[in-house]
């Protein structure tokens, strides 16, 4: 099934809801990395999250989210931008352990229970904003929820889950993010709340395939009116060219100490690990152009 996401509002306009289903995405980016299962579940959230924060933005506007936490993952960095592209990477995507007491691939060890994520929002010609906030518990969604909350000053309600194949591929990945707006009600946000505290956990809404409008009638009650649906996928905006440029850059000098010294050059993305070789004609050509 394709993945997309769906934009909706609920209780008179009160509460915006976004939902994605995002199996295939986190799926290439897991195995263009070789990402193991724990590892596999914390990149698969973020990238669930980085994904619907996208879809709130307008034109060319983008996004980047980084999760730093004191595991042994290391940082997290997804991109994303208002169209449904997203692409990943994570520093060390060997980590995996048991599973914990619950059951559950032990995101909160991966990630670490302290350290910080941080949301850039690129706003084309406009200023940039980065807002920053602590991991309160390292298993993401409840993370990214707080951001929301401290923040940007939105209160919000972040689930992102990731089921990963006994053959390390992705199972079903999806979530939502409900957000409500300035001036709502006691009644409505009670109403919510119990909503959304009687509802099973996103990671059985992911296994039984769920829709994205079936997770946004779960958290809403039914109460809800879709506005929109897009479909989001993973693309890396990599491409030899665009690092032929950046060598360029580099001045005319260090590209012919590149010939001379290495008879060539070699690159590899950190987002989609495509690998970009330049032999010594090409490099000659960029030279030519450096100057």
């Amino acid at each position: 099934m394709m993945d997309y996401l769906a934009k909706a509002t609920a209780y008179d306009g009160k509460v915006r809801v976004y939902a994605a289903t995002t199996t295939n995405m986190v799926n290439e980016v897991v195995q263009r990395h070789h990402v193991l299962p724990t590892a596999a579940a914390a990149l698969g959230r973020t990238m669930i999250a980085g994904t619907i924060m996208g879809s709130m933005l307008k034109g060319e506007d983008k996004v980047t989210l980084k999760v730093e936490g004191d595991g042994p993952l290391g940082p997290i960095i997804v991109d994303s931008d208002a169209h449904g592209n997203s692409r990943g990477y994570l520093y060390n995507p060997s980590v995996h352990f048991e599973l914990n007491q619950h059951g559950k691939l032990d995101v909160a060890r991966a990630v670490g229970t302290s350290g910080s994520i941080a949301v850039t929002k690129n706003l084309g010609m406009k200023e940039q904003f980065t807002g920053h906030s602590p991991i309160v518990s390292g298993e993401l969604g409840e993370d990214f929820t707080y951001y929301f909350v401290t923040s940007e000053q939105i209160p919000s309600s972040v689930g992102v889950g990731v089921l990963v194949d006994t053959d390390n591929s992705i199972k079903a990945a999806g979530g939502f993010i409900l957000q409500v707006m300035p001036g709502t009600d006691d009644a409505t946000i009670d109403r919510l709340e119990k909503q959304i505290g009687n509802m099973p956990p996103v990671s059985k809404l992911i296994e039984r395939g769920d829709t994205p409008e079936q997770m946004i009638a779960t958290v809403t009650g039914d109460d809800y009116k879709v506005l929109e649906t897009m479909p989001v996928q993973f693309k890396c905006e990599c491409s030899k060219e665009r690092i032929g440029r950046a060598i360029v850059s580099l001045g005319k000098e260090e590209i012919q100490s590149m010939i001379e010294e290495d008879k060539g050059a070699e690159t590899q993305c950190h987002f989609c690990n495509e690998v970009y070789t330049f032999n010594e004609v090409d490099l000659e050509e960029l030279k030519q152009e450096a100057e």
